[in-house]
């Protein structure tokens, strides 16, 4: 059954079925067994760390993850939740129909039932989210003493636009938009670090080499969105958004914003990773 996506979609290269802990529960022809458990693993910690970030998409009490997509130069990777505990994870050329790869994950999952739920044996990042909560409350109404500019005006000129973050080289906070803290900033840093790290790993199941051609990960919860952006010189760019946000204009501003701030970093402190 896993192996309907990659015979009925074309352009779909690859799928695996994943446990919460990173353990690979079903795959594709075509996937090495060393390339399997590196993908599993990465997905497996890529959902973690997503579902962690939910609350800087925004505040509500309901904040379900959907999926996670990450883009490459050379194709896709799709990771959606497939029964408790338990990932479908499928990857594709660049110019494959997204809605019917999505269509055939979400009916694979439907078919599958409770044959995909797996009970993780180790937490699904939950710890992640109290403490990225912790650091939300502790960053009180007040600013954060390092807001920039262009990414104040670029929220504030996208209806539903809601945060934006720059991280240097070293996945240290450079600056933000109004209203997220330094311990707010310092938490979605570091939680984006990790994501940034693992959507590289993932280049090889898209069809590339390791660490080639990532250009942003995307994550969808129910309420909202996340996007993280290379920004040039090693930095990278988040922001988040309301579900009802404009999303293509809303990423065409990131991407135009991103090399002017890295720049500007440039000039003031040599080079981007010291700004």
């Amino acid at each position: 059954m896993v192996q309907d996506i990659v015979d009925n979609v074309p352009r779909a290269r690859h799928a695996v079925v994943l446990s919460a802990d990173g353990l690979p529960r079903g795959v594709t022809d075509g996937l090495v067994d060393g390339d399997v458990r590196t993908i599993a693993a990465a997905m497996a910690g890529m959902q973690s760390l997503s579902r962690a970030t939910a609350h800087f998409a925004g505040p509500t009490e309901d904040r379900q993850w959907s999926q996670t997509v990450i883009e490459f130069t050379h194709g896709w990777v799709f990771l959606i939740g497939a029964g408790q505990g338990t990932y479908l994870a499928a990857a594709a050329e660049p110019d494959v129909d997204m809605q019917q790869i999505s269509f055939r994950m979400n009916r694979l999952v439907a078919r599958l039932g409770n044959n995909l739920t797996s009970a993780p044996r180790v937490s699904g990042g939950d710890s992640a989210l109290e403490r990225a909560e912790a650091a939300n409350r502790s960053d009180g109404a007040g600013g954060s003493g390092f807001v920039l500019e262009e990414l104040d005006q670029l929220i504030a000129s996208v209806r539903g636009a809601r945060h934006a973050l720059l991280l240097g080289a070293d996945g240290l906070p450079r600056g933000a938009s109004g209203g997220i803290g330094r311990d707010l900033a310092d938490t979605i840093s570091a939680a984006m670090t990790g994501i940034h790290a693992y959507s590289r790993a993932t280049a090889p199941f898209a069809g590339g080499r390791r660490d080639e051609g990532w250009r942003q990960t995307v994550i969808e919860f129910q309420h909202g969105w996340i996007f993280l952006v290379a920004a040039g010189e090693g930095a990278f760019l988040a922001a988040a958004a309301a579900h009802d946000c404009d999303i293509e204009e809303f990423t065409t501003r990131l991407s135009d914003v991103a090399p002017r701030l890295t720049t500007r970093q440039v000039a003031q402190g040599g080079k981007a990773g010291d700004a």
